[in-house]
Order: structure tokens, then C-alpha cells, then sequence
């Protein structure tokens, strides 16, 4: 069976965020991920880490201004140092929370900036980051997210990953593959999960239409756990869906299908 974690940003949103760790523990998940920890203080998170014997296995390196709808900044030649200060604060939680592998979203192209050069600046960013989270002994992974739900994001199939990956050429940089982005862009989740095994660093999922609860929508989640752990996979999968009503009364989907 699969290693499942509760993503927080997305479950239990019922309740305060911080009140989240315990619900998750509460509901049988080992594991917790979620967007960002930097507004909270790094002590207090692995207070609620500890005291509900969780493990944190993912976050995302700071993304710009998410509340005014930026989703990173990696591909924005303007915004390099900042960039790099985010970096710089995300070894320091990851440190602070045992976190082993954070997330760098490429963001959406900006204005007046060519593909070309959103792709320069993306790879150069990637190799400035895989080298300082190397030193840390933490793991980045890239997250191609689907263009219908975010238009204009730089980085939206695994084939375009994966060639980003080759090309900054770091042993530190792997794939998040994202099921519920992966079917809306491309499909072949099975196929893909195969040949691509030794460069995914992490999974996460959610249904298709709605990214409601597994069971909801058209994946196969029954056979594709099973193919999951039919190639090897041993790494986490992150629960990053909205629950169709209360977060609890549709955790069923875990002993139905996994």
C-alpha cells in the first residue's frame, strides 16, 4: 500500500491550520505536506510535527506573492536575488522540520518575457538551487502543473521537465508528478510513472474532473495504486485534492481503493 500524506493547504481547512497536524494524525496519515510553512515559526511547526508523530515530507521554496496570484518566480529573470533568498529560507525550515525534498514552482511567464528567456532563467535558478539544497542534504523536485487551471505556467508536461532536468544536470534535481496535472496535460500515467521511475522524487494526487478525493472522477486510482507499487515506488504520496464536503467523511477512498 502506499505511503499516503495529508496535504494541509488542501484537507482539514474545516479548521485552523495549525489545528490541521493533529487532525491528520487523528485521521491516520503518517505524513504532511503543504504549500508553505513561512508564515508560522519553524519551532512551533515541529512542536506540532513531534507531538503528533508526523513526518514533514514536502514544502515549497517561497513563490512570490501567492495571494495576488503569483505561482513562482523561478522563471523570472527579474527576480534572481530574490529567488535566491528564498532558497536561503527554505533550507532553513527544511532544516528546522526534517524535511527532505522541497518543491521549486516555475511560475507563469511574465509579461514581455520570451520563452527563451523564462527557460534560461529557470535552468540557471535550478542549478544555483540543486547545488545549495545539496549542501543541506535536502532534494529539489519541479512540478509541471496543468495550463487550464493555471494559464501561462512555464513548466506543464513531464517531457519538458525531464529535459530541464538533463539540461541543468544536477544528481539533486528529481520530478514531482502530480497525477491530477499529469491526466489534464498528457494522460499515460501508468507508462509514464514506469519509465520515468528513477526521476520522480515524489507524487501527489487528486481526481479528474473537480481534483476532488480519489473515486470522484475518471483516474483508475484502484489499479493505478497497484501499478505504483507493482514498479517500486516507495516515496510518499501527497493527498493534494479538495474534499468534495468535510475532509474526514471522504477519507473512505484509502481502504476502498489503496
Amino acid at each position: 500500500m502506499p505511503k499516503f500524506a495529508a496535504n494541509l493547504s488542501m484537507l482539514f481547512t474545516e479548521i485552523d491550520f495549525l489545528d490541521r497536524f493533529q487532525a491528520a494524525a487523528n485521521a491516520g496519515f503518517k505524513g504532511v505536506e503543504y504549500l508553505f510553512p513561512y508564515a508560522y515559526d519553524k519551532q512551533e511547526l515541529a512542536k506540532r510535527l513531534k507531538d503528533n508523530g508526523l513526518v514533514q515530507v514536502l514544502h515549497n521554496l517561497p513563490a512570490g506573492d501567492w495571494e495576488a496570484g503569483e505561482r513562482g518566480i523561478a522563471c523570472h529573470p527579474d527576480r534572481v536575488e530574490e529567488f535566491k533568498q528564498g532558497v536561503a529560507r527554505a533550507i532553513e525550515y527544511a532544516q528546522a522540520l526534517g524535511c527532505p525534498q522541497v518543491n521549486c514552482l516555475a511560475g507563469k511567464i511574465p509579461a514581455g518575457v520570451t520563452p527563451a528567456a523564462a527557460h534560461k532563467t529557470f535552468v540557471d535558478n535550478l542549478r544555483y538551487a540543486a547545488a545549495e539544497l545539496k549542501r543541506a542534504g535536502i532534494r529539489l523536485v519541479i512540478e509541471p502543473i496543468n495550463t487550464f487551471d493555471i494559464p501561462g505556467f512555464f513548466l506543464s508536461r513531464t517531457d519538458q521537465a525531464l529535459a530541464i532536468i538533463a539540461e541543468v544536470g544536477s544528481d539533486n534535481l528529481r520530478v514531482q508528478y502530480d497525477i491530477y496535472h499529469a491526466q489534464r496535460m498528457e494522460g499515460e500515467l501508468g507508462n509514464t510513472i514506469s519509465k520515468h521511475l528513477a526521476s520522480i522524487g515524489h507524487i501527489q494526487l487528486a481526481d479528474n474532473p473537480g481534483r476532488n478525493e480519489p473515486g470522484t472522477g475518471e483516474i483508475n486510482y484502484r489499479w493505478l495504486f497497484r501499478h505504483i507499487d507493482a514498479v517500486g515506488y516507495d516515496g510518499w504520496i501527497g493527498c493534494e485534492y479538495k474534499p468534495a464536503a468535510r475532509t474526514e467523511d471522504g477519507l473512505g477512498w484509502i481502504q476502498a481503493l489503496a
